[in-house]
């Protein structure tokens, strides 16, 4: 018998373990002796539970920092690494396979046929080509418009799994109750609290081989809701991408984006109503280049302010989504946009008052500029969110996060908060899109 292949699975707790559950976990022909942790903080440092890592691996599997990389390579005699997480430029993916080359292991990408799960059910996936082109609204519409059929959908969700790992094997969440009960971040909150409040069941977790079979016996299409600009995990039988054109370009040079871009059935160009013409334009042009026979809606995401009349000449504080700001890349979010159209006086810049985690965050992204991430990856860094947005001196906290601030955090300035849906312009539309997905789900019924 030939030893089994050494093997470290660089991820970000997310699709690293979707990857080791259905290509590693049960093979003996490889033993896996680590994970290495990056982009999301306090993941490090934890132990992928015995319970979910199957016979082989009895004690678990230990998580390092991804500085630790080559240590554990020359230590181990690591023979290859597995890349398993998204939103990275190519040029970073390539820089990552070069340190693990030089060490003397070998680089491995996995891709959708070993690692897409099969359904009984239609499944329908929402994925992009970069963290924060607008999945979410997306989402909310195909839903939307699937039960409207008379269909019973389920929301299936990209991993986060930055709790107790043994206890996320397989959640559920049907209510906001379900959110408190399992102590969720606000990252996760951002992700199930719209389709919760929309009547939707969303499942997520660790084991998604038990998700997808507990899922199916309550729906008629799944709903695939992707994570940053990663792949699916189940096989779509349509498959929709964004791709925003605020970030022209990126979707030929980021990581695994560049991948949904060439797969997709029906390509989403958001953002239509605040996008310069040009860059609108050099999106196009790659879609013709990559991806010719997919089907390309147009869109805007047009914004609603529940106190419009608080910004006008008012010094604001803009609270954006984290994850957009941060590994999305992007300078600015709806909160700046409305803070435009609303006639805000000026924006205070938060990076003299930051606290704890987030200054840490300000140093790694330069790009965020004088905008609050809305960080809370966990109760401490919850906690010095509200502390650094009670420290700065303003007229008007503006809210621009998926779910309202005001429910997880005290504010204790005037606050406002900027919303935004899906709307397509002209055709082709979603409705028509999903005809056939609509048709083969009654069909199964």
């Amino acid at each position: 018998m030939k030893d089994p292949i050494k093997l470290v699975i660089m991820g970000a707790a997310g699709r690293d373990f979707h990857n080791f559950n259905v290509v590693f976990r049960d093979d003996p022909r490889y033993r896996v002796v680590a994970f290495t942790a990056a982009q999301i903080p306090n993941i490090e440092g934890r132990r992928y539970p015995p319970g979910l890592a199957g016979a082989l691996y009895p004690e678990g599997i230990p998580i390092y920092p991804e500085e630790e990389l080559p240590s554990l390579i020359e230590t181990h005699r690591i023979d290859q690494v597995a890349f398993a997480y998204s939103d990275v430029s190519h040029e970073e993916v390539m820089h990552k396979a070069s340190r693990v080359i030089a060490y003397g292991a070998d680089f491995r990408l996995l891709g959708a046929r070993a690692t897409m799960l099969v359904s009984s059910k239609p499944v329908v996936s929402i994925c992009a080509v970069r963290t924060g082109c607008g999945k979410s609204p997306v989402a909310r519409k195909v839903a939307a418009i699937l039960k409207r059929a008379g269909l019973r959908i389920v929301v299936v969700r990209h991993p986060m799994p930055y709790g107790d790992l043994a206890k996320q094997v397989l959640q559920r969440f049907a209510s906001l109750e379900d959110l408190r009960r399992a102590d969720c971040t606000i990252e996760e909150m951002e992700e199930y609290e719209p389709h919760i409040v929309n009547g939707d069941v969303v499942y997520a977790g660790i084991d998604y081989e038990q998700i997808l079979r507990q899922a199916e016996g309550e729906a008629d299409v799944l709903l695939w809701d992707g994570g940053n600009n990663d792949l699916p995990f189940y096989v779509p039988d349509l498959e929709l991408v964004l791709v925003d054109p605020h970030r022209a370009g990126h979707e030929r040079t980021y990581f695994p984006g560049e991948a949904n871009l060439l797969r997709a059935d029906v390509i989403i160009l958001t953002k239509l109503d605040s996008a310069d013409p040009a860059q609108v334009e050099a999106v196009r042009r790659n879609i013709r280049s990559c991806n010719p026979q997919a089907v390309v809606i147009d869109s805007r995401m047009p914004l609603t302010l529940d106190k419009p009349e608080l910004l006008a000449d008012k010094r604001v504080l803009v609270v954006e989504d984290g994850p957009t700001l941060t590994h999305g890349g992007m300078g600015f979010g709806a909160g700046v946009l409305a803070a435009r159209q609303f006639h805000a006086g000026s924006l205070v810049d938060p990076r003299p008052y930051a606290v704890g985690s987030l200054q840490n965050i300000f140093s790694a992204y330069p790009q965020i500029g004088p905008l609050l991430p809305a960080m809370g990856y966990g109760p401490t860094q919850i906690r010095e969110l509200e502390d650094t947005i009670r420290n700065v001196t303003c007229d008007v906290v503006l809210i621009a996060t998926p779910i309202d601030l005001r429910r997880v955090i005290t504010i204790r300035q005037p606050t406002c908060r900027v919303t935004y849906e899906f709307e397509e312009i002209g055709r082709p539309t979603l409705q028509e899109v999903l005809s056939d997905i609509v048709d083969k789900a009654k069909h199964h019924a």
